[in-house]
């Protein structure tokens, strides 16, 4: 079992490679297990197949597993357009329709650009094709995924002291 965890977890770390190069590492989307199926022309879909760790004390999986698949879908639509490119959340808003558990799937949808924002939203569906939940988003955009990486860097160790 736990083999099988470690190959799904390299093999999500390796689809998210054609998004930013050989250089873009997602740590936290490699644990979650999420998979980068598409990601074009401002859309993207990602699945996603919950672990037993990922669930509430429902037995469905829990509301900020689902949050992190959601903004991360439409991070990745955002960026679709942009590749190599980095963005960060402005804002998010969420809505839950029903409980989600099973493979889930994952649709962001780039909505509107600027030149530093972009305006998305994001369903996932699970595997009846039945809608669990929605949201939309605000991001900024980084001028590249190397300067996103050292701002939140930066970010970090400035909240440590030694």
């Amino acid at each position: 079992m736990a083999e099988d965890a470690s190959s799904a977890a390299h093999k999500a770390a390796a689809s998210w490679r054609s998004l930013g190069g050989d250089g873009l590492q997602i740590p936290f989307v490699a644990h979650m297990g999420f998979s980068l199926d598409a990601c074009a022309d401002g859309h993207s879909e990602i699945s996603y197949v919950p672990l037993p760790e990922h669930r509430n004390s429902l037995g469905v999986t829990h509301g900020g597993a689902l949050m992190t698949l959601l903004d991360v879908s439409m991070a990745t639509a955002a960026r679709s357009e942009t590749p190599g490119h980095g963005v960060v959340t402005i804002e998010m808003k969420t809505s839950f329709m029903q409980a989600a558990s099973g493979p889930l799937t994952a649709r962001g949808q780039l909505l509107h650009r600027t030149a530093t924002m972009a305006f998305t939203q994001s369903t996932i569906y699970d595997a009846h094709g039945s809608a669990c939940a929605m949201a939309v988003g605000t991001f900024k955009y980084l001028r590249e995924a190397a300067r996103s990486a050292t701002l939140l860097q930066r970010s970090a160790s400035a909240g440590h002291t030694e």
